[in-house]
């Protein structure tokens, strides 16, 4: 009697076991596929119909946690930049691993069939999706997935990514931006599904910069990598950020935008080799900064449409450089102008700075000028080029041999007549001090230029 008691208990146990052990067709155990007669007549259909009917649900057993997924990506192309709106387009390759515990076999069973290529639209997918995207996702159809006899899934797809990018443009055109790919899925919370990294990320780095196909604008440096978790109201979703470093190739900026506009300065600068009184030097400068201004006009499709960049201040800096030299030519034509009818006394503030600069040692030095003979004015000199020069403050009068032997009146004539000639002496001197300092500033601009382009380009 009591061993019929236990031989029915030992029964009722047994059942109980096998219905644990088979479970609910979503949340059985791990399902070895009957893949028997494989190696004759192919891969049977039917055979993986239980798999295919569970497309809908996540892969896992018994709520035995969630489905780890491994990403990477390849960044095969960097097709355009956009610093107006603030878009960067670019061409990756996608690559998924997982594990779906019911699509397992044993590969001695299956005529040592170890791996298979499923259609894509079969199986499940991780919903992972990059979230500075921003147009409709055009992965093309009819992919397929790898799976191997292990249970553990490849799904590697190509995109087109239109992603926003935060963009600094200010050393525009030897600016590096930091763009963003953060790739997270928008169903499951990380109760359900869990990001990693397939490859590491400097291996990932270094693929991309390898096999990138884009020899254009922009140049890969880097690929960073950073985990979180984004929370929103009460759940979390598991997130990987990837830092994307790239950098603008300046070559075609420097050709076209720098090199064009440093010789328009230059030019502009040697124009101050032309003598101040010459009838060609006002309209030398008029036309070359209409030319500039014209250059300009042409350059504006090419510089960003947002922000202030640097070279925008250069090209800024050298017209304004032009401007000045040209309002510092008009204005020595009519002082030149004035001194040689009716030169005015120059005030007192001005002629003791003129008279500090042109002492011996000083560090701005006017252009030398010859003696003059009447009111007529010499060619002026070269700036730069650096003669001694005493300025006197009072010139001395005629002979007193000779001035006894004239009227008063003639006398008093020639003082005037001397005092006349000095104050002449003393604008024309001042005219090219003007010329000097401004031709100094020019060839300080320019080195400053070069300085910076250089220091840039090689940072």
């Amino acid at each position: 009697m009591e061993r019929g008691w236990l031989h029915g208990e030992g029964q009722l146990l047994c059942f109980i076991l096998h219905l644990l052990l088979q479970g609910s067709p979503g949340r059985g155990d791990t399902v070895a596929i009957n893949c028997s007669g494989f190696d004759q007549q192919g891969v049977d259909p039917a055979a993986f119909q239980a798999v295919f009917d569970k497309k809908a649900f996540l892969p896992v057993t018994n709520n035995s946690g969630p489905t780890h997924v491994n990403i990477s990506f390849t960044l095969s192309a960097i097709l355009e930049v956009d610093a107006q709106l603030q878009l960067m387009t670019s061409f990756l390759w996608l690559n998924m691993i997982w594990y779906n515990p019911f699509i397992r076999w044993n590969p001695e069973e299956c005529g040592d069939i170890r791996k298979l290529s499923i259609a894509a639209e079969k199986l499940w997918l991780p919903d992972i999706f990059i979230q500075e995207f921003m147009d409709v996702d055009q992965t093309a159809t009819g992919l397929m997935v790898y799976v191997d006899s292990e249970g553990y899934m490849r799904y590697d797809k190509p995109m087109k990514v239109i992603s926003i990018c935060n963009l600094d443009i200010f050393y525009f055109p030897f600016d590096v931006q930091n763009c963003t790919l953060t790739f997270s899925s928008y169903t499951y919370t990380v109760e359900d599904m869990v990001l990693g990294l397939l490859k590491e990320v400097q291996e990932i780095s270094n693929t991309s910069q390898s096999l990138i196909q884009s020899k254009g604008e922009w140049v890969l440096l880097s690929i960073h990598q950073r985990t979180v978790k984004m929370t929103v109201d009460t759940s979390q979703y598991d997130q990987i950020i990837f830092y994307v470093a790239i950098r603008r190739r300046p070559s075609l900026y420097v050709i076209n935008l720098m090199v064009p506009s440093g010789f328009l300065v230059a030019i502009d600068a040697l124009s101050f080799y032309l003598p101040t009184e010459s009838e060609n030097r006002a309209p030398f400068k008029m036309t070359l900064l209409l030319g500039y201004n014209v250059f300009l006009l042409m350059m504006n499709d090419i510089l960003p449409d947002t922000g202030t960049p640097l070279i925008s201040v250069y090209f800024a800096l050298c017209l304004s450089l032009m401007v000045l030299s040209l309002l510092e030519t008009i204005f020595i034509t009519y002082l030149l102008h004035l001194v040689t009818t009716r030169p005015p006394p120059m005030p007192q503030w001005l002629h003791s700075l003129f008279l500090h600069c042109t002492s011996p040692m000083k560090c701005c030095p006017t252009a030398p000028q010859k003696g003059n003979k009447g009111l007529g004015l010499t060619p002026a000199h070269l700036p730069g080029l650096n003669e001694p020069m005493a300025l006197v403050g009072k010139v001395p009068g005629p002979p007193e041999s000779e001035l006894n032997g004239f009227p008063e009146s003639t006398r008093v004539q020639q003082e005037d007549e001397a005092q006349k000639q000095h104050l002449v002496s003393l604008w024309v001197q001042f005219s090219h001090m003007m010329d000097t300092l401004l031709f100094r500033l020019y060839l300080l601009f320019l080195a400053t230029t070069i300085i910076t382009v250089t220091v840039l380009w090689n940072t």
